[in-house]
């Protein structure tokens, strides 16, 4: 696989089938115009013009994996309510194979809602729970999750601290994935980010491994983060991949660590970046690359991106090109 051209690799992509595990979300934006103020209180009335729905969270991670060319299955909640459904049909439409989402009576779908106003993001609106999956919901998830492993080359945890994910599911999972020597590859939150016990590779940015380290940690001093990045890999026992924004990516995995500084671009948004990073490695990692290959393709994906306003997923012939081209 190593020795591999970019054109092979890609094409590889097409063959694998990829379970992304954790918290999905509906991705809502009101468009309109504001004209005056309210008369009830010192606050813009907005028109509304349009209203757009799209997959978040885990969902989009999904979206990303489908756009580089491999079959993502869901492993998620989503609430018994009207969000839930519509989150549903987006998932449907999208052609995303939903067989590990469990609808839970217990929780509200997560539904996140940008109101837009002449080109100006006016507020946000979240609906969501963060409390931990019942019992009963994690055993429906482990059961689906157990069923869909054997057709997947590598698991993706998409961890946003929603309370889907939690250190059960996560033990268990690895263990399942061990019997079938299946790889995962994570991007954490702080709530679990010490328990990814014996995962293949951890996708932390700056923040998240501040937090998860309590170290104070300089995105521009290589040796903090490279320290950094060895404390947490042996806590761990995984590789360890870093975004550090315009400092780029640096990589610690299989002994090979490596810094790659990040591409000049016009940045526009970046929304959504994180999860085209994680889809990225998680199929390089299915493919056994090298830690060099992972974090370039990766760090270059997660810069085309933010070239675009609002969440998109990758463009996987745009991604070839700029790849080529830095051979």
């Amino acid at each position: 696989m190593k020795h591999q051209s970019l054109e092979e690799i890609f094409d590889a992509f097409n063959k694998l089938t990829i379970l992304v595990i954790g918290d999905i979300m509906l991705d809502s934006y009101i468009w309109g115009q504001i004209d005056r103020i309210s008369p009830e209180a010192p606050v813009p009335i907005i028109r509304v013009k349009k209203k757009d729905y799209r997959l978040g969270g885990a969902a989009n991670v999904a979206l990303n994996v489908q756009a580089l060319g491999a079959k993502p299955i869901l492993c998620a909640l989503v609430g018994e309510d009207d969000s839930g459904a519509k989150l549903l049909e987006c998932v449907e439409q999208q052609g995303i194979a939903k067989d590990g989402i469990v609808v839970s009576r217990n929780r509200p779908t997560t539904v996140k809602t940008r109101v837009i106003a002449s080109h100006q993001h006016v507020v946000r609106v979240d609906e969501e729970s963060d409390h931990e999956l019942m019992p009963d919901e994690e055993k429906q998830l482990l059961k689906q999750i157990s069923e869909i492993i054997p057709q997947c080359q590598a698991i993706i945890f998409e961890d946003y601290d929603k309370g889907v994910i939690n250190a059960s599911l996560i033990e268990k999972t690895v263990a399942l994935a061990r019997e079938h020597n299946i790889p995962i590859v994570v991007d954490p939150k702080k709530r679990n980010f010490l328990s990814y016990q014996g995962v293949t590779l951890l996708k932390p940015n700056l923040k998240e491994l501040r937090e998860g380290l309590k170290l104070d940690i300089d995105a521009g001093d290589q040796t903090q983060v490279s320290n950094a990045t060895k404390m947490l890999k042996e806590k761990l026992g995984c590789g360890v991949m870093v975004t550090l924004s315009e400092h780029g990516v640096y990589i610690d995995y299989k002994d090979e660590p490596i810094k790659i500084d990040a591409h000049k671009r016009e940045i526009a948004d970046v929304s959504g970046a994180g999860d085209t990073v994680v889809s990225i490695a998680g199929l390089c990692v299915a493919l056994d690359l090298t830690a060099r290959q992972i974090a370039s393709l990766s760090n270059l994906g997660g810069g085309l991106v933010c070239e675009h306003t609002g969440v998109v997923p990758i463009d996987k012939a745009q991604l070839l090109k700029e790849a080529l081209k830095g051979k």
